[in-house]
């Protein structure tokens, strides 16, 4: 039972720093999108304040959107990995 709870208690440390990882990603990469999407309608730069008003807002939609929520899968899937094969091989 002890080496069940200390599965449990490591195996949740460690998909927690898999998920912080994975969100500092995924918000890295989609800000480098926006940012290249704003360089690329606007070659000569453009207003600065107005680049950053428009990657604030696509930050904003992507804390809403789907891509992040699914983030969470990185507890769900391995959580129920585990579990399927705890059942088969029992």
């Amino acid at each position: 039972m002890g080496g069940l709870i200390r599965l449990v208690i490591f195996g949740f440390l460690a998909l927690s720093v898999v998920y912080v990882v994975v969100s500092i990603y995924s918000r890295s990469v989609r800000r480098e999108k926006l940012e290249e999407s704003w360089d690329a309608d606007h070659p000569d730069g453009g207003d600065e304040e107005a680049r950053r008003a428009y990657i604030e807002d696509g930050m904003r939609a992507y804390e809403t959107g789907l891509r992040r929520k699914l983030i969470v899968l990185v507890y769900i899937v391995p959580a129920v990995a585990a579990a399927v094969t705890i059942y088969m091989v029992n």
